[in-house]
């Protein structure tokens, strides 16, 4: 069917134009992230492979950092500063709210407010992790001398690396297919897949005695079983529709009397685990370095045990941010008083509820029991491989494998339901063209 569609696809001019242009935009991006920042020795990373944070931030990055090349900080600067844009527009700056209520114009000064914030967060970043990965590798990360220059010429490298990755995103969403950010991060882990396989067979085929390579074989294919059940259920559950019935009143001819408005199961789809992972990354990294530079109080150790995903609160806040930025996102994208009035306008109501305060009421209601079954999804494929790890042992590479195949499903999802309506809209209007 997907390569139905793909040939289908690939017939209409503008549509392969769109293709074309994605791919080469995730080109672009894959050879920024083999090059490498002057001054770096990238090898010295392997030492710190074990810590969650960096897996993390390499996670984020679409792969970028273990090479600690110059896209190393990806698109999660971004991230970040457009979840504080977001909270600030809950009753928090008044400048921002008016903003939000501007429509085009108030978006568009919105998205410049994240760049800035993003530049500014993409700098402290990029300092704290070039000195916290120094500290911590044990062959030093800087191949010259520790100086304040060295570091801010460093900063400055990885900043622009990171607006350059945004851009390269905002070309993807205005001109190509799909979410710019998740495409990015997606190439990132699809790119990444053959070293995670490679991996797998050399712990489990290659580093073990051939006494144990009959339990080694049957290990990988209950894996390779569990991936399969996991692809098929988040496959599953993020095309999954909650659907609320609606009648008109006010009947157009040729209108339906009734209709139904469909709301995903998982309204927040997967940016709340893009979310999490952003967040926790950078802070685990900074307090990562402050341990290493000989500050070891308590509360630091506190803060290390709660954003390291190999301890049990650190899995726990993992899952716990998860769950919160999906209520969260779940709001930011369906707003229930703008749905109570749209439907009023368009003389639409639910069937059994009132119009206007009952329909938002209404609304508010099924959203915050939509956002808690997406909620405990996301938090348990993301969390699932991480607590198999630890407690049988798994190699690295499974760490984050819930995390990666919601990402990969949920992206490809997007991308083909963007495929199949741009190809519906062609076949509609060249319907009615024929018609005239």
């Amino acid at each position: 069917m997907f390569f139905k569609l793909l040939k289908e696809a690939l017939k209409v001019k503008q549509v392969r134009s769109k293709i074309l242009f994605t791919i080469f935009i995730i080109l672009v991006f894959r050879v920024g992230t083999s090059i490498t920042v002057p001054g770096v020795n990238a090898k010295s990373l392997e030492a710190l492979s074990g810590l969650s944070f960096l897996n993390m931030l390499s996670l984020v990055s679409g792969n970028a950092m273990k090479n600690f090349s110059v896209f190393a900080l990806g698109v999660s600067p971004y991230i970040t500063a457009s979840i504080v844009v977001q909270l600030l527009q809950m009753d928090i700056l008044p400048k921002f709210v008016e903003w939000g209520k501007q429509g085009e114009v108030g978006r568009r000064k919105l998205n410049q407010a994240t760049r800035y914030i993003a530049l500014v967060l993409a700098f402290v970043q990029s300092v704290g992790i070039t000195a916290g990965f120094n500290t911590l590798s044990g062959a030093k990360l800087l191949t010259t001398d520790l100086t304040p220059q060295v570091f801010i010429t460093i900063g400055i490298i990885l900043t622009a690396g990171s607006m350059i990755v945004t851009w390269l995103g905002e070309q993807i969403t205005d001109k190509g297919y799909g979410n710019g950010v998740s495409m990015i991060i997606f190439a990132g882990i699809v790119a990444s897949i053959p070293e995670m396989i490679h991996s797998i067979y050399v712990d489990y085929f290659v580093n073990v005695p051939s006494s144990r390579l009959n339990s080694s074989i049957i290990f990988v294919a209950i894996l390779v079983v569990a991936v399969l059940l996991i692809i098929y259920f988040t496959t599953y559950v993020q095309q999954a529709e909650y659907k609320i019935p609606i009648q008109y009143t006010k009947l157009a001819q040729g209108a339906p009397s009734s209709s139904y408005l469909p709301l995903k199961v998982n309204p927040a789809g997967v940016i709340p685990v893009i979310f999490a992972s952003s967040i926790t990354a950078a802070p685990a990294a900074i307090f990562q370095f402050v341990s290493a530079m000989g500050y070891n109080a308590s509360w630091v150790r506190t803060a290390q045990s709660l954003l390291a995903t190999t301890t049990i609160s650190g899995i726990f806040t993992y899952a716990l941010l998860i769950i919160l930025f999906t209520f969260f996102y779940t709001f930011v994208q369906i707003n229930p008083e703008k749905t109570a009035e749209n439907l009023q306008k368009s003389g639409a109501y639910i069937h059994g509820v009132r119009p206007g305060k009952g329909t938002e009421e209404f609304m508010s209601k099924l959203l915050r029991r939509l956002a808690t079954v997406g909620s405990l999804f996301l938090g348990v494929i993301s969390i699932m491989p991480i607590v198999a790890k630890d407690v049988f042992g798994l190699s690295e590479a499974v760490a984050f494998g819930g995390t990666s195949l919601l990402i990969i499903i949920s992206t490809g999802i997007e991308g083909i339901k963007q495929l199949e309506g741009y190809l519906l809209k062609r076949k509609y209007v060249g319907f009615m063209n024929t018609t005239e």
